[in-house]
């Protein structure tokens, strides 16, 4: 690895040693331990006594006892002082043999050797640790005349452009919207933001972006990519407000047809290879009610929140309270004059202090002052994913399926019953199913859905949908609930991957003949066999095991490194074999059906009417990344 140094933070120079106590009251504990140990490999860092505690939907260490914390900004205050001091000039990260300590010292895990190389890329010490180094230098003829689609310029289909402009890959980048940003560019309503951690949900390249928040709202997610297309000047490569609308594989020319439609008509492009980026969550699914046609007021999809909406004086109607309703309702509350929120099933909610509130200033300085300082907080914020989600065959209870589960459970309905104090209402929003085997839901303990239901303006309806008239809503009971205006919070075609379009393969078969037993499957997430130079970027069950930006961009590298063998080899076709592909997805599949998501008590899109999961990832991410770092050559096949 090459020398990675920090520049001189000039903010530092100048800075008092009053700013900076008070800038470190602010830092993660267990991220000042890790950091502290990496420059300075003190060994009073190295025992400390560490508990376990909520980390919204799961648990992280910290230490056990506030004169241990007291140490850690004593001593982050003592080395900033002294590094100021010196001038603050250019600063190594340090051995990297001793990082697997370093990293161990902040998550509180015993992190195997074999693991560490995906924790090393996470800490983005190189943000191009995940980009293409060719092997073997490509003959330029070979590089010059192979040519990729990328369909869609949101998280995976930036980072598919930027590496394969690295790499010298010609591309051509299309975008069905105006503008890049994918779900982020669409998803405009009133209260979206991320639940997982800004900081995560970010590419290695991206890691001192300025982030504000720590969970951000969508227009900062739109500043991100937009900072992504202009300052990789990817902008002006793609082609905007085209759809495609189908692939087929042309067995005599070993390429792909890419038809799609524009402003400018329907045009046709050739690609050697094309790499999917439209997403799971991306096409709006409206419910089927009787008469929605009929209703006089304005009404949209979340998705589809029209610009300059006026909610002054309104009575809205919010139907659905999956992630987007429960964010959505609170938000439209504190301008209408009424919200109705329909609910046919409550989800888990998790407090999550600071949810709704930008950083406070001063870990926006230590961004910038405290060496390496982004680059930990990428990591180590939260674990036990793995844990809460696991059906434990040892473990008995109605509600839930193993010990952590459960806690997150006990957890959830402490926060409503503080919040609620109303039993009959607590009842009303308390699930049916375990913890995880649906979506769960961060909140803000300050202000979410809890806080809005118990405003005067707010109305819980839980009695069904029977049909949509010209004023209003109609439920089963008969009861009539007039509005001037409702929004569909009613989820995504999320099963229903790379849909709408038609995509063919070897001998004509289409990707819904391969999908027709079982739902939608692929080998790692993102390569069918039968269908050659095809990848795609958050493809069938890649939800979960690693964040979404990881995800994809060990997708990307795994697409270029096969289309690597191709152009070197003057190759002309790659694919994934059958068995190899059904080997993955009988321990995908078996694996997924000791997952809380398999519980039949829920309904959602994580469990489809095949009896499997079409989106979930049991993995872990350290299994993921080893499946995804390296092509097995053994399982594909070249010609």
């Amino acid at each position: 690895m090459s020398k990675i140094e920090l520049s001189t933070p000039s903010e530092l120079q100048s800075a008092t040693d009053a700013q900076i106590e008070d800038a470190l009251r602010f830092a993660n504990p267990m991220v000042l331990r890790a950091l502290l140990y990496q420059l300075t490999a003190d060994p009073e860092l190295e025992d400390i006594p560490l508990k376990t505690v909520p980390a919204g939907y799961f648990e992280r260490k910290v230490p056990a006892n506030d004169a241990d914390t007291a140490m850690l900004r004593r001593k982050a205050a003592e080395f900033l002082k002294a590094y100021r001091d010196t001038g603050a000039g250019p600063i190594d990260i340090g051995p990297r043999d001793r990082l697997p300590a370093s990293l161990r010292l902040m998550t509180g895990l015993d992190i195997r050797q074999d693991a560490f190389g995906l924790y090393l890329e996470e800490l983005a010490i190189d943000p191009w640790a995940r980009s293409l180094e060719w092997s073997t230098p490509p003959a330029p003829e070979r590089l010059n005349k192979f040519h990729v689609v990328v369909i869609g310029a949101g998280m995976g289909g930036l980072n598919a452009a930027l590496q394969l402009r690295r790499a010298g890959i010609p591309y051509t980048l299309v975008e069905k919207n105006a503008g890049v940003g994918g779900t982020w560019h669409e998803n405009r309503y009133p209260g979206a933001r991320l639940d997982s951690s800004s900081r995560s949900y970010t590419h290695i390249f991206g890691v001192n972006y300025p982030y504000p928040n720590p969970f951000c709202p969508w227009p900062e997610n739109q500043k991100y990519f937009d900072w992504v297309a202009d300052n990789f000047d990817i902008r002006k490569e793609i082609v905007f407000e085209t759809e495609v609308t189908s692939l087929t594989w042309d067995e005599d020319q070993h390429k792909w047809e890419v038809r799609m439609t524009g402003k400018e008509g329907e045009r046709i492009l050739r690609a050697n290879a094309v790499i999917t980026a439209v997403g799971f969550l991306n096409r709006p699914k409206l419910p089927d009610f009787e008469g929605m046609e009929t209703f006089e007021g304005p009404s949209c999809h979340t998705a589809r929140w029209p610009e300059g909406t006026e909610l002054e004086g309104k009575r809205v109607a919010v139907v659905g309270t999956g992630c987007s309703g429960y964010q959505v309702a609170p938000e439209i509350a504190l301008e209408a004059k009424h919200v109705t929120v329909f609910q046919r099933t409550p989800q888990w909610l998790f407090p999550v202090p600071g949810y709704r509130s930008p950083f406070p200033p001063q870990v926006s300085w230590l961004d910038r002052n405290l060496p390496f300082h982004t680059n930990f907080m990428r990591v180590g914020i939260g674990e036990g994913f793995g844990k809460v989600t696991e059906i434990d065959p040892d473990f008995s209870d109605p509600h839930a399926t193993s010990p952590a589960n459960k806690r997150a459970r006990d957890l959830s309905i402490a926060f409503l019953e503080e919040k609620l104090q109303d039993p009959a209402l607590v009842a009303a929003m308390t699930p049916p199913h375990p913890v995880w085997s649906a979506r769960a839901v961060a909140v803000d303990p300050e202000y979410s859905i809890l806080d809005a239901l118990k405003r005067d303006n707010v109305t819980l309806v839980t009695e069904g949908i029977k049909s949509v008239n010209r004023t209003g809503i109609e439920t089963l009971d008969g009861q009539q609930h007039d509005v001037d205006m409702i929004v569909y919070a009613t989820g995504y075609h999320a099963t229903e991957y790379l849909f709408p379009m038609t995509i063919t393969g070897r001998d004509g078969q289409t990707i819904e003949d391969l999908w027709a037993q079982g739902g939608a499957r692929a080998y790692y997430g993102c390569m069918m066999p039968g269908f050659p130079n095809l990848w795609a970027l958050y493809g069938p069950n890649t939800n979960g095991a690693l964040t979404p930006a990881s995800f994809h961009e060990l997708v990307t590298i795994h697409a270029l490194q096969c289309m690597e063998t191709l152009i070197t080899e003057g190759k002309t076709a790659v694919e994934v074999k059958s068995e190899a592909y059904w080997r993955y997805n009988k321990h995908l599949d078996e694996a997924n059906r000791k997952r809380v998501w398999a519980d039949p008590r829920a309904h959602s899109y994580y469990w489809t009417r095949h009896g499997r999961s079409a989106t979930q990832n049991p993995f872990t991410g350290v299994e993921m990344w080893r499946y995804l770092r390296r092509p097995v050559d053994d399982d594909l096949r070249i010609t």
